[in-house]
């Protein structure tokens, strides 16, 4: 079974560099069109079953990159509820005490306030992709940056942890299993580079 996950495009939030998961903001369409030239170029895997988080960024993307397929929206998925940080930049909250807590000591753990913590959103979305990978049918998921890289780091553990998986936008990672354990990862497109 192979199942691919695919970050969102390009958002406003990405340019600004803001803090935000659980604002359901757009993608750029400058990064609708550039996911639609990438889709014409091949690269990106069809599948038996095709789902997104349901957010308007990952609905926008699968559109770009696969038409009007049929698919499910799993609210797992989403990203992280960045609570009292969304929708804001470093240089405004660099000095703020709650966001020095957050961003020091264990950043799996340390809950955002009013929001959640890296773990509880690694937590949910496999709760979201157990049932997809017991079927054991080929699936792709237009999903989010923090999600592919906690949900990666989860079942290839590494010293990096979710950063050493975290895809830049319009790219992921496929992960073949044999029955329900994760075997290895590739790339996707194959040809892109992720950070």
């Amino acid at each position: 079974m192979k199942l691919t996950l695919l970050r969102h495009g390009n958002t406003e939030g990405n340019l600004r560099g803001l803090y935000y998961g659980a604002s359901d903001i757009p993608i750029l369409p400058e990064s609708e069109e550039e996911l639609k030239a990438r889709a014409l170029k091949g690269g990106y895997p069809s599948a038996n079953r095709y789902y997104t988080s349901g957010m308007k960024r990952a609905e926008q993307s699968f559109a770009a990159l696969y038409g009007d397929i049929p698919h499910e929206a799993l609210t797992g998925l989403r990203e992280i509820n960045l609570g009292e940080f969304e929708m804001r930049a470093y240089e405004e909250l660099k000095d703020d005490p709650k966001f020095i807590a957050w961003c020091t000591g264990d950043n799996e753990r340390n809950v955002c306030p009013g929001g959640e913590s890296g773990e509880q959103v690694t937590e949910r979305a496999l709760a979201a992709l157990k049932p997809i990978i017991e079927s054991g049918e080929d699936a792709v998921i237009i999903t989010h940056g923090g999600v592919i890289g906690g949900v990666l780091a989860k079942l290839f553990p590494n010293p990096k942890g979710r950063f050493l998986f975290t895809p830049v936008p319009g790219t992921g990672y496929t992960v073949e299993f044999e029955g329900t354990e994760p075997i290895s990862y590739h790339r996707v497109p194959e040809d892109e580079e992720n950070e």
